[in-house]
């Protein structure tokens, strides 16, 4: 893609305003716009949209990153409804759901716009750092056309599938399991440390043995070990994630089990402590014990 050629961004908050300033350190020329606020959030030499009708109207591909399915849809309806509109394709690195990745881009396409459905996974550490992964589902050619918008953005671009919604059902798969250790390896912390083991003798056991996960590796020696509770990710956007997940597998009709005692949890968790960081569950299953 050439880097002289407006990309637009939509959507400037925790992920994406890191995703944007990488793409404009890349030397992708950009055209920016957020509803809470644009000026100050936006990339050094980016151009300042006054809305997302703006945006469409001098960007041909438009990013977005966005907090939901509805925020998604409605900024969809106003990319196509703008006059004098250019964007032909949408990438929406959001988390919304299998079912509002479909219902997006079947609107899109009625007015000749390529909806790519491509969340991606890493965090606001790994979105500023760009190592970022992102579950890109659409054509082989879009995604090989796209690709140095992803590789500026994303560490580990993955081209999952050609249809809307295998990017969510990537992204919601790796965020159930994600959640999962944070659960699990809580409780079994509590465990070890109801029996006199220290917490860091515990994780060095455990990451050269078989029950490491992300959560030996890196949210308890980091964050929780440290008692910094900085991951960035609030315990109410991982439920959104988690409740879309037990939606996808409800209306898929698999396995399930797993998935609804994994929710109850975090459901009483963000219940007491509404907005806590993600790691704060720790402390949440501890003051249990």
């Amino acid at each position: 893609m050439n880097s002289d050629a407006l990309v637009g961004f939509i959507g400037l908050g925790n992920m994406g305003s890191h995703m944007a300033a990488n793409l404009a350190k890349a030397g992708h020329a950009l055209v920016v716009y957020d509803a809470a606020g644009t000026a100050e959030r936006a990339p050094r030499g980016a151009l300042v949209a006054a809305n997302a009708s703006e945006v469409a109207t001098q960007a041909a591909t438009v990013l977005l990153s966005l907090p939901d399915g509805a925020v998604s849809a409605s900024v969809c309806r106003e990319i196509a409804a703008a006059k004098d509109r250019i964007s032909r394709c949408v990438v929406d690195t959001s988390t919304i759901g299998v079912a509002a990745a479909r219902d997006i881009e079947q609107a899109l396409a009625g007015v000749g716009i390529e909806y790519i459905d491509a969340p991606v996974s890493g965090g606001t550490a790994g979105a500023a750092a760009g190592t970022i992964s992102t579950m890109f589902a659409g054509s082989a050619q879009s995604y090989e056309r796209l690709l140095p918008l992803l590789k500026a953005m994303s560490k580990n671009p993955f081209h999952v599938g050609t249809q809307a919604g295998q990017g969510q059902a990537m992204k919601l798969a790796n965020n159930f399991l994600s959640g999962l250790a944070m659960a699990g390896t809580s409780e079994a912390i509590c465990f070890g440390l109801s029996q006199g083991l220290e917490m860091k003798t515990m994780l060095d056991v455990l990451n050269v043995s078989t029950g490491r996960n992300t959560a030996t590796s890196d949210k308890f020696p980091n964050r929780i070990l440290t008692e910094r509770y900085d991951a960035g990710f609030l315990n109410t956007l991982y439920m959104k994630d988690l409740r879309l997940y037990v939606e996808g597998v409800r209306t898929a009709d698999t396995p399930k089990d797993i998935g609804e005692a994994c929710i109850g949890v975090w459901k009483r968790f963000v219940e007491a402590l509404p907005g806590a960081d993600y790691t704060e569950i720790y402390r949440f299953i501890h003051d249990r014990t």
